[in-house]
């Protein structure tokens, strides 16, 4: 019973599901042009943590789903963000794109609990190296500026 009233309470604290507004020249893509098959994983995989084009499901709105939900989503968009990529500077920029490729190498993102229930968003090998290959790509003009490596 005690649990039966705990998560009826918990409707009342609802986390904020926002979406800010999205400027396509502040955008990733804006600066640094996405092949198709990296455009395909970063919709299916990415944008509802690193962008403001989440896609608010409905166990986002239901305690104490919606707490983490909101959480993660607010730490990822904190850690990086599709939406708002003119916010880093270029040696931000570089730094992302090389834990980008980490990260997906390790299978350490997509995050294990956003699989749970988006099994669609694991990422095969193939898209793995497509991830990676784009984002070293991109980060060549980086080396280039800074001389690092």
């Amino acid at each position: 019973m005690g649990l039966v009233v705990f998560i009826v309470a918990a409707q009342v604290v609802r986390p904020p599901r926002t979406n800010p507004s999205v400027d396509p020249a502040r955008e990733l893509g804006a600066s640094l042009p996405l092949t198709p098959a990296v455009a395909a994983v970063f919709e299916r995989s990415c944008n509802d943590c690193h962008s403001n084009r989440t896609v608010w499901l409905w166990y986002s709105g239901v305690a104490p789903a919606s707490w983490l939900v909101a959480y993660d989503v607010h730490a990822g968009r904190r850690r990086m963000n599709f939406s708002e990529w003119d916010a880093h500077t270029p040696g931000q920029q570089k730094k992302l794109l090389d834990r980008m490729c980490s990260d997906v190498t390790k299978g350490e993102m997509p995050e294990w609990q956003y699989l749970l229930m988006h099994q669609q968003a694991k990422l095969s090998p193939p898209e793995v190296q497509a991830v990676c290959s784009w984002a070293e790509a991109a980060g060549k003009p980086f080396t280039a500026k800074t001389g690092t490596n």
